[in-house]
């Protein structure tokens, strides 16, 4: 590996001679001084991760959760967050139930020891609200209280929509404990960038700092030119939750080559002194697809308590503080 004081997005895969990484949805989890990169790679096998000692520096181990013929579904694997919980792990992430016609879109939870898994199904489906769930984001409080996150997904009036819900889990993470109720919706002027066509909350994101929740989400078509980072603030997990003003935190910015930065998650640098957000990207800002690749970026908090992502950037970035 080689040593450097600085890095450039996107990141890459040292194990695949400094190649960037094809991502979406990437999840970042640290655990005994090692972080784990998990998102959507496979969509009808499974999901294979990546470790990295700085965050920068990434090496492909292979399946953390693949699928069987016997498997609750049988493709659309979306997103899979890892969330350390009693001395255990668990995965979450979205499928196409098998056999649904029209297609279901449900949530599925597994557990492993390790953050390398193998993890096995626990629940899966999770749960049936007669709704499409995707996009799952488990937050634990300070007092160990379990929360989950979810956007409900679907299509009206000629329009896809995406609104994200709130619940709180029971102990053992396997059922819910209140009636998932809404949180975010599109409503700002931002998110009407193609109204007549999309209209989507969705890849949910929570942290805690100085007493207040902070959410990030992604708004508009991840497909499109228009996603971007938003995010909200509440007093409570499940409270009143307010968009900033100054979303989005961050958009397309064809000068430097980014288009639709999005789906992101948070994560804390090796010394925990700075925050960095994890998104992906479209691999080719010319032409929007599928195909994304995973950017790092610092995310900071300004004297008001607001938050502001440095970047997205293309140019040479100082390494997270503590490699």
């Amino acid at each position: 590996m080689s040593v450097s004081a600085t890095f450039t997005n996107p990141v890459c895969n040292e194990s695949a001679g400094g190649a960037v990484i094809h991502m979406g949805d990437p999840f970042v989890l640290c655990h005994s001084g090692l972080y784990y990169l998990y998102g959507t790679t496979d969509h009808y096998e499974g999901f294979r991760y990546y470790t990295s000692p700085d965050l920068v520096h990434w090496t492909q181990r292979g399946w953390v959760w693949r699928t069987s013929p016997y498997a609750w579904a049988d493709g659309y694997f979306w997103a899979p967050e890892v969330c350390a919980y009693r001395g255990r792990f668990y995965l979450t992430y979205s499928g196409r139930l098998r056999n649904s016609n029209p297609t279901r879109l449900l949530l599925a939870i597994a557990v492993a020891d390790t953050p390398a898994g193998p993890f096995h199904d626990v629940r899966a489906p999770w749960f049936d609200l007669g709704y499409n769930a995707i996009d799952s984001h488990l937050f634990i409080d300070n007092d160990l209280t379990p929360y989950l996150y979810f956007s409900r997904n679907g299509e009206r009036a000629g329009y896809s929509y995406g609104i994200i819900y709130g619940a709180r889990l029971t102990g053992d993470l396997t059922s819910l404990e209140t009636e998932p109720k809404p949180i975010l919706q599109a409503s700002q002027m931002w998110e009407h960038a193609d109204w007549a066509h999309n209209r989507c909350n969705e890849g949910p994101s929570v942290i805690r700092h100085n007493g207040v929740y902070y959410m990030t989400y992604s708004g508009n078509s991840t497909f499109a030119a228009h996603y971007g980072i938003g995010y909200a603030s509440a007093r409570h997990p499940l409270g009143k939750w307010t968009k900033s003003r100054a979303n989005p935190i961050a958009s397309t910015n064809l000068e430097i080559g980014v288009s639709s930065p999005g789906h992101n998650s948070i994560v804390a640098s090796p010394d925990g002194s700075e925050l960095f957000c994890v998104y992906h990207t479209h691999a080719d800002p010319v032409k929007p697809s599928g195909d994304r690749v995973v950017n790092i970026d610092r995310l900071k908090f300004d004297a008001h308590g607001r938050l502001r992502l440095v970047g997205p950037t293309r140019a040479p970035q100082p390494m997270p503080s503590g490699v």
